[in-house]
């Protein structure tokens, strides 16, 4: 089995989340925006990159996905987060939300490996709710423009507000574990 994984993304931010996650890992991106299905499963949708990624790379690979979830509006956006953004954008989630006083939401990921023979899966979940106005600063490792307007679960800041200390002490609190920690762990102890 080869050493060195392979994460297929364009999206800079999950490259940060990962390199922190695969420090004894070998490690390499490809930067390249692969297409997903119309789906609102996450699963689903990251077999379907990875097996892109796969044909792309020929090595073992990771693709992963994220969708958000907004408990007061039935589960918007889902899987839909970036035609959400695009469309909407966080001014228009919040919108939506005026007048609303259950803001729970939550982050949830799913990350496919492929190792060359079959695909594995790991999950992670990020609970918390939304802010009622647009809150802190532009960062290097923001996923997406939903960072602004996330608080963790317990906290009164949103991701954006926070340094990346408080992000990782965050999960002693509200629960949250990464799909990206979950799958390192699991690699080191298989490899």
């Amino acid at each position: 089995m080869d050493n060195e994984i392979v994460f297929v993304t364009h999206n800079t931010g999950k490259i940060k989340s990962a390199e922190k996650y695969f420090k004894n890992l070998k490690f390499t991106t490809y930067n390249y925006e692969l297409d997903e299905p119309r789906s609102d499963d996450i699963q689903e949708i990251a077999k379907s990159k990875v097996m892109q990624a796969y044909k792309i790379v020929k090595r073992p690979c990771i693709a992963l996905d994220t969708d958000f979830r907004i408990g007061e509006l039935n589960g918007f956006p889902r899987a839909f987060v970036n035609f959400s953004l695009d469309t909407i954008g966080i001014d228009g989630i919040l919108k939506l939300m005026e007048n609303k006083e259950n803001r729970n939401c939550a982050f949830n990921e799913c990350l496919a490996y492929h190792d060359g023979n079959e695909i594995h899966y790991f999950y992670g979940k990020h609970p918390g709710n939304l802010s009622y106005k647009i809150q802190g600063l532009d960062r290097k490792e923001k996923w997406s423009d939903l960072w602004y307007i996330f608080k963790p679960k317990g906290f009164e800041k949103t991701l954006a507000e926070m340094n990346e200390e408080e992000r990782e002490k965050r999960r002693t609190v509200d629960g949250s574990y990464s799909a990206l920690e979950k799958f390192a762990e699991w690699y080191e102890k298989n490899n």
